[in-house]
């Protein structure tokens, strides 16, 4: 399963993005779906595995998120359900 973390702000995913590099933790970024919200760019999706490590990281660094949520595809279309 993949997770989609957005953020409150261009900057804050850009930061994560360092943060994570630096920690080794695979992602990718990726534009934020518009059916999520239309107030930041950018997004980082990663593997379900991470989130601990994910949470943790948020936590430390005081990122501001607007969520995590759980990509899923159901008949081709993609699905985002937020866990947090």
């Amino acid at each position: 399963m993949e997770l989609l973390i957005c953020f409150e702000s261009t900057h804050q995913a850009l930061y994560m993005e360092k943060v994570l590099k630096f920690h080794n933790i695979d992602f990718d970024i990726i534009p934020t779906p518009r059916e999520i919200t239309s107030s930041c760019g950018l997004s980082i999706k990663a593997d379900d595995n991470a989130l601990d490590s994910i949470l943790r990281l948020i936590e430390d660094k005081n990122l501001e998120i607007l969520g995590i949520y759980k990509i899923t595809k159901n008949e081709g279309k993609v699905l985002y359900e937020k866990m947090r």
